[in-house]
């Protein structure tokens, strides 16, 4: 079963683009969007991913988690992000009920998770870490960079640099202990 609505599918896109300064203000149009039109059914939104890193080039979409009470309510969010004009193309209720709604502008993603999701955790911290401590930034830029120059799609990249990103997190849940 493919967790793509139908129409839908990964990018094929995978220009990495030197950090750009806009991108802070481009999540705060995002971030004051879905609070319009979710108001406190946003129990939480946050800029993760590579765009949110100061300094790391990146595929030029920004990241935004939604936090909601529960994800696998899709009546009570999809249909108000719909209205503001994100479009629904992922659906995996078996990966901590994710779903994933893109922007066409700015580019986005929105990834939508439950409460306590260890993957909200992961990508805070990922994100955290990154920001203070520079060598292991040099070293996930270096592993985005051979990952996008392999082609494919936005699969096969996430892949490629899979075993990077997870030793960095593993030093900074490590160094948190």
């Amino acid at each position: 079963m493919s967790a793509w609505l139908p129409g839908f599918g990964p990018s094929t896109d995978l220009t990495i683009t030197d950090h750009q300064a806009r991108w802070a203000d481009d999540y705060e149009l995002l971030a004051g969007q879905i609070g319009v039109a979710l108001g406190s059914v946003a129990l939480e939104i946050e800029h993760v991913g590579s765009t949110s890193v100061p300094g790391l080039p990146a595929k030029p979409i920004i990241d935004v988690v939604i936090v909601v009470a529960d994800p696998d309510d899709e009546a009570g969010y999809a249909p108000a992000l719909s209205e503001a004009g994100f479009v629904h193309v992922v659906r995996e209720p078996w990966w901590h009920g994710h779903r994933l709604f893109r922007s066409h502008e700015p580019r986005a993603n929105l990834h939508v998770f439950g409460p306590d999701c260890p993957e909200v955790a992961r990508m805070r911290i990922f994100r955290d870490w990154l920001r203070t401590h520079p060598d292991d930034l040099e070293i996930y830029r270096l592993a985005k960079i051979d990952a996008a120059a392999g082609g494919g799609h936005v699969m096969d990249y996430n892949a490629r640099k899979q075993q990077v990103l997870r030793d960095i997190v593993r030093r900074a849940v490590t160094s948190a202990e």
